[in-house]
């Protein structure tokens, strides 16, 4: 048996057929093949070579991931993705899968990816004479009145084969007998319908029983029977039949009709009287019980009406058998069928499948990049089933439909950026062509998955800090931050300093940068006295494939802080010390410039500005000190009581906001008498000129003119003594404008002004300033001219 099975088998597959259209549209590629295959298969019965056929590479199959992905019968079958063959899984009832449908087909839908191919297989299940035709009785009783006419037709009961074709109901044989022969029907899909026919006049006194044996048989080879034993009993009277008004019943009726509503009304007239003349209508017997739960006769009235649920897609047309009899003591039966055709009602929306869906594409796919495989049906006919499919929002996504109308491609139709939108939810809508149409909504969501496409942004460019020096070496001193549009790994940020070996880039080697978080730091202090601004530049770099970066310029100004103590310039000490000695002659008048204190701060500002105080005098109304410029003066003239010696204490202090610093100078002011003043103011003339290259020219002909005429000079000073007046002032010039001859000279300077101390006859040119020293001229110095510190 197994053996007949494969061979017929293998007869069956050699008329596969192989119907491949390559379908190359949107990236997809389409195919249809068919196998066929008998029925009652043993599981794991091979039915063809999918990826042969096809003409796939096997070794392909799983990488590709090949699969059944829609089937009306996928649990029946099962695919092999090492070699391709299209197995059964489990048994194949014909009569259970496709009841009477012929051809009976299944279709399978095959996906493989990389690229997306989408194939369609039928597989048509052949017939195998497996039923035997049976009768829904083993009896059946007839009634025949006796007065039945020659030609009188009696419509038995149908026989029934599950199998279907050459193997279903072939013919039908009756037992041999004189009174009856047999005519068979055929109504296509409902089989062929026996019919027992009066040939002969019956007579009831002749026989009363007639027993018949009506034999199916089917068109199998080997064929099969089925056997019902036919009883008639002869009745007298009642010799007339109903007959039908129409001959033909036919009648058009929409689906989803109501309960209760009359599909049509058929009326039958008996020629007898009495009872033998009403008529009773009911369903002819071989109604089968599906139809009898969709109408109803009234048995009186004729009145066919809905009884259940009518759906167009289950069956589109019923053709209802109808007897009408008389009440006669031997009834007399007519039988007509009545034609129902089902309207199909647009009462289906329309199903959206999606097949193949990637729920996340790169945000770099280009234009046409396919999303998912949308296949659409419905379960109506005509316009009613005729479904367009569409996008519900203005997305960068369309439609493109394939050739069979029910799958449609979701594909990209501009380029994508994940910063500008990350997520799209899309609607589907599938409307039908029906009135009023229907439609239904499938929404998909698809995620754009980030692409290193942004560089780091700073929060500022360029950036501007200010320290303040003496800062702490290690200290957090600012940070600086920049923000990434993409998304994970692409957006961390790390943070670098840009260091070259170039002049201007040396201080980069003194700050870090704290890579995550931009953070910087000071590896040293800053001195605002050796640098007072750098730049130095930051590197943002992200951590995608391949990294992307940016940089920015950070300007760092350094901040003075009052750390430096005044420094005394002058007076200094041979020893360095702040101290210095300054005689003047006792004959000076009230503002004479006894000396000036200089000073210098390496601060700015307010840290560098310097205010002088006398913190220390031997005798207050002597002397003064100007607050802003150091210059010590007198306050009036010296008496003989007046000490010989002064001592100066000077407090220099800058004015630092919260710290000042100070120093301090002493200055020893010597009152001398105007000849000690002229030598001393000769030895210090003579140190000071040696100090300025452009002043030695005079010094060497003062020095000369000194040892020359040393004893000139003598004889000079005696005349001088002997002409002087009796007032003290007039024992020098008296005369600012005194024209005569000047013996000799000697300069020297004190504070900020050069002095020369004459005899009583010269003539230089000079004036000689109100309140000075007697003898001592001021003399116009070239090189302060501009300065102003040459002063009356």
């Amino acid at each position: 048996m197994e053996q007949r099975r494969f061979a017929q088998w293998l007869k069956e597959r050699a008329k596969f057929t192989l119907m491949a259209a390559l379908l190359v549209f949107a990236s997809v590629a389409r195919a249809q093949i068919q196998y066929s295959i008998s029925e009652e298969q043993r599981d794991g019965a091979a039915v063809g070579n999918i990826a042969k056929d096809l003409g796939i590479d096997h070794r392909t199959l799983k990488e590709r991931g090949f699969r059944i992905v829609s089937t009306s019968g996928q649990s029946l079958f099962t695919v092999n993705k090492n070699d391709g063959v299209l197995y059964v899984n489990g048994k194949i009832d014909r009569e259970e899968i496709c009841e009477r449908s012929t051809p009976c087909l299944i279709n399978l839908k095959i996906a493989l990816e990389n690229p997306l191919e989408i194939h369609y297989v039928t597989i048509e299940i052949m017939d195998i004479n497996d039923h035997v035709p049976s009768f829904p009785e083993s009896e059946m009783h007839l009634e025949i009145g006796e007065s039945a006419l020659p030609g009188a037709r009696f419509q038995l009961e149908a026989a029934r084969d599950s199998d279907s074709g050459s193997n279903s109901v072939h013919h039908y044989k009756l037992s041999h007998n004189d009174n009856f022969r047999l005519e068979v029907k055929d109504r296509g899909e409902d089989g062929k319908i026996p019919i027992l026919i009066l040939q002969k006049p019956l007579d009831r006194e002749v026989i009363r029983n007639i027993i018949l044996q009506l034999i199916a048989v089917d068109g199998g080879k080997p064929a099969k029977s089925g056997t019902m034993e036919i009883t008639i009993n002869v009745l007298d009277i009642n010799d007339n039949i109903p007959v039908f008004t129409k001959e033909v019943y036919s009648v058009m009726l929409s689906e989803n009709a109501p309960i209760g509503r009359t599909v049509i009304q058929v009326n039958a007239t008996d020629l007898d009287e009495g009872p033998n003349g009403e008529i009773v209508y009911s369903f002819g017997k071989s109604v089968n019980s599906k139809v009898r739960k969709l109408f109803d006769i009234n048995n009186i009235t004729g009145e066919i009406t809905v009884k259940g649920l009518l759906d167009f897609e289950d069956k589109d047309s019923y053709e209802v058998d109808i007897q009408a009899s008389d009440k006669g003591s031997i009834p007399m039966i007519t039988d007509k069928s009545v034609t129902i055709k089902i309207v199909d009602v647009n009462d289906n929306a329309p199903e959206i499948e999606v097949t193949s869906f990637s729920n996340s594409i790169p945000e770099d796919s280009r234009p046409g990049t396919t999303v998912a495989l949308i296949g659409v049906f419905d379960l109506d006919s005509g316009l009613n089933g005729k479904v367009s499919c569409s996008l519900e929002d203005d997305m960068p996504f369309k439609l493109i439909p394939s050739s069979q109308h029910s799958t449609y491609t979701l594909v990209s139709t501009s380029p994508l950026d994940r910063e500008t939108k990350f997520q799209y939810d899309i609607t589907i809508v599938a409307k039908d062509a029906g009135q009023p149409p229907l439609s239904s909504v499938k929404t998909i969501t698809v995620l754009i998955s980030d692409v290193n496409d942004n560089s780091p942004e700073f929060s500022f460019s360029p950036y501007t800090f200010y320290v303040m020096e003496n800062n702490v070496p290690g200290k957090f001193l600012f940070s600086v931050s920049a923000s990434d549009k993409d998304s994970n790994e692409n957006a961390v940020v790390s943070y670098h300093i840009w260091r070259e070996s170039s002049e201007e880039n040396k201080y980069t080697s003194f700050i870090n940068i704290n890579s995550e978080n931009g953070e910087i730091y000071a590896l040293k202090s800053f001195d605002f006295e050796t640098v007072k601004t750098f730049q130095f530049h930051v590197l943002a770099t992200d951590s995608g494939s391949p990294s992307l970066s940016s940089n920015v310029t950070v300007n760092v100004f350094i901040l003075d802080q009052n750390d430096n103590v005044p420094v005394i310039l002058y007076p200094v000490s041979a020893n360095g010390s702040a101290e210095g000695v300054e005689e003047i002659p006792r004959n000076v008048n009230a503002g004479h410039l006894v000396t000036k204190v200089r000073a210098y701060d390496a601060d700015i500002g307010y840290n560098g500005w310097l205010l002088f105080s006398l913190l220390k005098v031997s005798d207050h109304s002597l002397f003064s000190l100007d607050r802003y410029t150091g210059q010590i003066r007198t306050l009036g003239s010296f008496t003989e009581t007046d000490e010989a010696q002064h001592k100066l204490l000077i407090l220099v202090k800058d004015n630092g906001n919260d710290v000042s610093l100070s120093a301090t100078a002493t200055v020893i002011v010597k009152v001398v008498e105007p000849k000690e003043a002229f030598a001393a103011s000769d030895v210090k003339n003579t140190v000071k000129d040696e100090e300025e290259n452009d002043v030695t020219f005079y010094l060497i002909i003062t020095l000369g003119s000194v040892s020359v005429l040393f004893v000139i000079s003598i004889i000079v000073l005696i005349v001088m003594q002997c002409s002087k007046s009796t007032d003290y002032s007039s024992k020098y010039l008296q005369d600012a404008n005194y024209d005569g001859t000047l013996c000799h000279s000697i300069q020297y300077r004190s504070g900020d002004k050069r002095y020369m101390l004459v005899g009583p006859r010269m003539s230089i040119g000079s004036t000689i300033a109100p309140g000075s020293n007697r003898n001592t001229l001021v003399i116009p110095d070239r090189r302060r001219r501009d300065s102003g510190e040459v002063r009356k």
